[in-house]
């Protein structure tokens, strides 16, 4: 298996660190017998950054691909491939 490194990884790196610490927050959270709210919201925090973090290495990941794969394109092609790395973001 070849070794991916894109310049997104320190950002997704961060975000992960993020989720953790929010996780281990929450964890402690539910021994102290913290309100549930509160729990929640913490528990929110961590699905948001894992979000983000998921999203990150998709998006970098698809930008990848697609600049390798179809290499130098016009600018009339390359609305096309513009359009579609636009319209992932919203998934």
């Amino acid at each position: 298996m070849t070794e991916h490194r894109h310049e997104s990884h320190p950002d997704i790196v961060k975000r992960l660190k993020r989720a953790e610490g929010h996780l281990k927050s929450v964890i402690a959270m539910i021994d102290a017998g913290k309100p549930c709210l509160d729990i929640a919201q913490q528990l929110h925090a961590v699905e948001k950054a894992v979000e983000n973090a998921k999203r990150t290495l998709i998006q970098d990941h698809l930008d990848h691909c697609l600049d390798e794969t179809v290499g130098a394109l016009d600018r009339e092609q390359r609305k096309s491939i513009d359009e579609f790395k636009a319209i992932t973001k919203y998934l």
